[in-house]
């Protein structure tokens, strides 16, 4: 009897406890195979070799010479944070160029365009299939967050309006991702808004950082509207996620334990949002943007209970090329003015009840591969307009306008090299005999 009384509590098998917070950052990257998931590679043991050092040389080198850029215009700083700025927006516009080129090349797939009735007139396709948005140049876009390639295809979104705003646009971010090497010091000269989940410390560097964000800055930034433009401020696009991580065992589990504590009604799909920090951005933005854009995003191919993050890594996605069957994104738009930014309750119920409708929706979506579109929403050309005909969704694919707009991210880096070299030579000459080009 003793030996029962004395005896340790068992502790729970692998299968039923949740993982640390470190598996789950290793999962979301590298991931683990799910017990029923094809691990074979699609492309065979020698193509997927080749393909995986093809990757490796696309992706480093461009990696490499887009934080060379960087650093390059670094000391631009020192003389005119104007151009410092300006010149950082063209970096951002590069990885925008990377990631939707890479995204082309290693992990196609169909990208699924949906929205209600708010988005009349601003989701369209051109007769090449290239999808075209009409999106304001200073916008909050809100998403929930299922994996890390979230951010990777809003990007790509970015690019798609018109005018380009994949120079301008700016996240919130958790502060670990600050210290990855080369990424985590790219995006602290991006602007990129690094959060600590604490309130008390993150209010003022976030309020420093929408500040810098509302104010016009004197050099031609790219994509910025005409001197003779009404607009007064520079573009952006402010990109929050209110979940704040991205939805797996781990952080449905916490937030479960959240809803059953605070008598919150739990999700399935989803986590419970925090509305400060989106509270604060439409309180310090107000007057200077005018709409909320909200995505709803959804991979096609999550077996039922399980996660994205379980599914699609980013090493499946784009290394092993076994990307979503279709990646799907909702689209609703809020005229902030109308929005309760002032009331904290009020507003922490409004970002809630929307979050309800993204779970009812994820909901639908597990059973039919679709979200439910309006067919206002877009716009084909070339595509029936009669109502009964109209199809409400965007069948298209990450792309780049041109097969080559990609070499834009060398040209900073081999500009100096051939400027330095040529400045060497001339020395050279200036003081002993070799020739310019010799």
């Amino acid at each position: 009897m003793s030996n029962l009384t004395n005896r340790k509590p068992t502790r729970p098998s692998p299968a039923d406890r949740a993982p640390s917070n470190l598996a789950t950052e290793w999962q979301a990257w590298m991931g683990t195979s799910p017990p029923d998931a094809d691990t074979k590679d699609p492309h065979g043991p020698i193509l997927a070799t080749l393909r995986t050092i093809a990757f490796f040389v696309y992706f480093l080198s461009c990696i490499l010479f887009m934080h060379f850029a960087q650093l390059l215009g670094a000391p631009l700083y020192l003389f005119s944070k104007d151009w410092f700025t300006a010149y950082m927006a063209m970096t951002k516009q590069y990885f925008g160029l990377f990631a939707t080129t890479m995204t082309q090349w290693w992990s196609p797939t169909v990208i699924r365009i949906s929205g209600d009735a708010s988005m009349k007139g601003l989701i369209k396709q051109d007769a090449s299939g290239m999808l075209r948005l009409n999106f304001e140049e200073r916008v909050v876009l809100m998403a929930n967050h299922q994996i890390y390639t979230d951010w990777l295809y809003l990007w790509w979104i970015s690019y798609a309006n018109d005018p380009a705003m994949h120079g301008h646009i700016y996240i919130i971010l958790k502060e670990s991702l600050k210290f990855a090497p080369i990424i985590g010091p790219a995006m602290m000269f991006y602007g990129f808004i690094f959060m600590a989940r604490k309130w008390s410390k993150d209010q003022e560097r976030l309020r420093y950082r929408i500040r810098k964000l509302s104010t016009r800055h004197s050099a031609p930034i790219p994509g910025a509207p005409p001197s003779n433009s009404s607009s007064t401020l520079d573009p952006m696009w402010l990109m929050i996620f209110p979940e704040g991580t991205n939805i797996s065992a781990n952080t449905r589990q916490n937030s479960a334990t959240y809803s059953a504590k605070a008598g919150i009604k739990d999700m399935k799909h989803m986590l419970l949002p925090r509305s400060t920090g989106l509270q604060f951005c439409l309180q310090e933005l107000k007057g200077t943007v005018d709409y909320l854009y909200d995505c709803t995003i959804g991979y096609e191919g999550i077996p039922e209970g399980m996660y994205g993050q379980d599914v699609f890594t980013l090493r499946s996605v784009y290394f092993q090329g076994r990307p979503p069957k279709s990646v799907n994104m909702h689209w609703r738009r809020y005229k902030i003015s109308e929005l309760p930014i002032n009331d904290t309750d009020a507003m922490y119920q409004w970002t809630l009840q929307r979050w309800r409708e993204k779970d009812d929706m994820l909901e639908q979506f597990s059973k039919t591969g679709r979200f439910l579109g309006d067919p206002v929403a877009v716009e084909i050309e070339g595509g029936p307009q009669e109502k009964e005909w109209k199809t409400p969704y965007i069948n298209t694919e990450v792309k780049p306008r041109s097969p080559f707009e990609f070499l834009q991210i060398f040209a900073p880096v081999t500009a100096a090299a051939l400027i330095g070299r040529i400045l060497v030579q001339i020395v050279d000459r200036t003081v002993g005999t070799k020739p310019i080009f010799g």
